[in-house]
């Protein structure tokens, strides 16, 4: 099953299904006309919403998929927590902050608490107020999860996974040097995250979802020109340890997104799916670094695809960065 979430003007957006082939949508039916309101009653939402799905399949009703007139499946939702679950990634970037190794990096997950109020769609303008911040995409994959326990292990927390997601967790590196150090984590240097339009349930991805895992490449471009498009099944920790992770000590309530960090390959040739990240791999293959950041009026695109080279089920993020205030 695939949803999705126009735009309509309100908080939490209207939900809708999206038809297998991508082309058609239909409207939720009452009274689960968001998704957060679904998430919440997921044993009764459920089986509604799939029915709608089969009656959407099998040609019945419909309208035309824009997703340009899409929000981020949860426009807005109770907590985002991201990870750093490729480690290929993590100790570029401890190279990138000039930062000590972090202890236990190999077996204990490192994670944030991000802002989740006001996420982004997939075609909307990114406003930031300055170039000199250092503005960095990062190309991610998530779950949104049920009602999850404290001390929940693995296993089950794995079986909370109800949405698969693809994000852009938009970061300004200049900033994040600075909060790195201080030990308080992320704040200003995390701007809204962007998601993909459309949300996918674990089994309707078939084999590209492996015990916790997406094997899916995801696709970056920079400005039209190819960045990468590295392999999210290197992830080392997988979802269920993730949410495990952030449960040990808290219940998550359902609607609580988890990241699995910028996807990243030890694989030189697959590329990158953030700036800093080629930064570092610049200066250690040429003793310099070469690439600056983003400018406004730069574009990017990811958009996760199989190993053969067809497109995956969430949808392209396609974005533009601006200057705040900009018309």
């Amino acid at each position: 099953m695939r949803l999705a979430t126009l735009n309509d003007g309100s908080l939490d957006g209207r939900l809708i299904i999206v038809a297998s082939d991508g082309a058609r949508a239909a409207h939720a039916p009452a009274p689960w006309t968001t998704l957060i309101g679904a998430l919440q009653q997921w044993a009764t939402a459920e089986p509604a919403l799939r029915a709608a799905a089969a009656a959407l399949d099998a040609g019945e009703g419909g309208f035309a998929f824009d997703p340009a007139a899409c929000a981020a499946p949860l426009p807005r939702a109770p907590q985002w927590l991201d990870a750093s679950a490729f480690l290929n990634h993590g100790r570029l970037m401890e190279s990138a902050f000039g930062t000590p190794p972090i202890p236990d990096f190999d077996t204990v997950p490192v994670m944030y608490q991000g802002a989740s109020d006001d996420f982004l769609g997939p075609h909307q303008d990114v406003p930031l107020p300055s170039e000199a911040h250092g503005i960095d995409f990062e190309g991610e994959f998530g779950v949104i999860v049920d009602a999850v326990p404290m001390g929940a292990t693995p296993a089950q927390a794995l079986a909370a996974v109800r949405l698969v997601v693809q994000l852009n967790d938009w970061s300004l590196r200049a900033l994040g040097q600075h909060e790195v150090r201080t030990g308080f984590g992320f704040l200003q240097a995390k701007p809204s995250t962007a998601f993909a339009p459309i949300a996918v349930t674990p089994e309707a991805l078939g084999p590209a979802w492996q015990a916790g895992r997406l094997n899916l490449r995801l696709h970056v471009q920079w400005n039209g020109e190819r960045f990468g498009e590295p392999s999210a099944s290197e992830m080392n920790f997988d979802f269920g340890q993730l949410i495990a992770h952030a449960a040990r000590t808290r219940r998550l309530s359902a609607g609580t997104i988890v990241g699995s960090g910028t996807v990243s390959n030890a694989e030189r040739g697959a590329g990158s799916a953030c700036i800093a990240e080629r930064r570092m791999i610049e200066k250690l293959a040429h003793g310099e670094i070469r690439s600056g950041f983003m400018r406004f009026g730069d574009r990017v695109r990811l958009q996760a695809c199989h190993a053969d080279g067809r497109p995956g089920p969430f949808g392209a993020i396609d974005q533009r960065v601006v200057a705040a205030g900009a018309p």
